[in-house]
């Protein structure tokens, strides 16, 4: 299922005319390639092999087994969409009352072969920056990694995120999303655009951690909204709502008959005493 914003937002990265060049990308051909077809519940690839902010090689199961993951293709020198896109990231995450390295990971990976170590760096820092929460808790759930071609490759087909490398203007095409993994590294949950609800991160993070973060207030919301795949957010679900509520008014209803009657016993047990 492709994102319903690829169109416009491809048009409008596209939207500037570029340098004059042999060959120039039509938007025809880049709303053909680019967009986000959808691969929910699949398993990503986990031994994929990356290199952290460090220069660490890691492995993509790494960031798996405790907490659901935010996952996040970028790159870090992108010129206009990808620091928009984490700005807005950071912004609905430090809304929350869940924590980034304790109750669930941020992964972004970059689409860019030649992207090094140093400028993930520089991306984590900035966004650790904007976040403004323990550094010693939450630089231990950001991870910005980089990669060769293949692993790239792997993981973006795994995830169903296509992008094009517009030669002429050296930069990439692509659309902005986060994806929302389980603890065992399942695709449960996409959002699409270039701003993020609060409220669909927080109830993506729930749904995919199978209720062992968040409250009951959360499992109560989760109830009146459901996942609308298409438009890659949660919508209200009124069926689902009306069965809360009335359950909560026969719950209403049966406690007051209760309290009556256990009201009437004791006026019978004074009467008779």
């Amino acid at each position: 299922m492709r994102a319903p914003a690829a169109a416009l937002i491809t048009f409008l990265l596209l939207s500037v005319p570029p340098p004059a060049a042999s060959q120039q990308l039509q938007p025809a051909e880049v709303l053909e390639a680019v967009g986000i077809d959808q691969r929910l519940g699949a398993r990503l690839p986990a031994g994929l092999r990356f290199r952290d902010e460090s220069g660490a090689e890691v492995r993509l199961v790494d960031y798996f087994g405790d907490g659901p993951v935010i996952l996040m293709p970028v790159y870090y020198e992108c010129p206009m969409l990808c620091s928009v896109a984490i700005e807005a990231l950071v912004a609905a995450l430090k809304t929350l009352d869940l924590e980034v390295g304790e109750d669930f990971d941020v992964v972004t990976f970059s689409i860019d072969p030649g992207e090094t170590p140093a400028m993930a760096a520089a991306g984590e820092r900035r966004a650790l920056a904007r976040y403004g929460r323990d550094p010693s808790v939450a630089a231990g759930g950001w991870h910005a990694l980089v990669g060769d071609q293949q692993s790239i490759g792997e993981l973006t087909a795994a995830i169903g995120f296509r992008y094009l490398y517009d030669e002429d203007r050296d930069e990439y095409a692509h659309v902005s999303g986060v994806m929302v993994l389980t603890p065992d590294g399942r695709l449960a949950r996409y959002l699409y655009g270039v701003t993020y609800s609060a409220r669909d991160l927080r109830l993506a993070l729930v749904e995919a951690a199978g209720g062992g973060i968040g409250s009951v207030a959360d499992q109560v919301l989760l109830l009146c909204f459901h996942y609308d795949p298409v438009r890659g957010r949660y919508g209200f679900a009124i069926w689902s709502a009306i069965r809360v509520l009335g359950l909560a008014t026969v719950i209403l209803l049966g406690s007051g008959v209760w309290l009556m009657l256990r009201r009437e016993r004791r006026n019978e047990e004074g009467t008779d005493g």
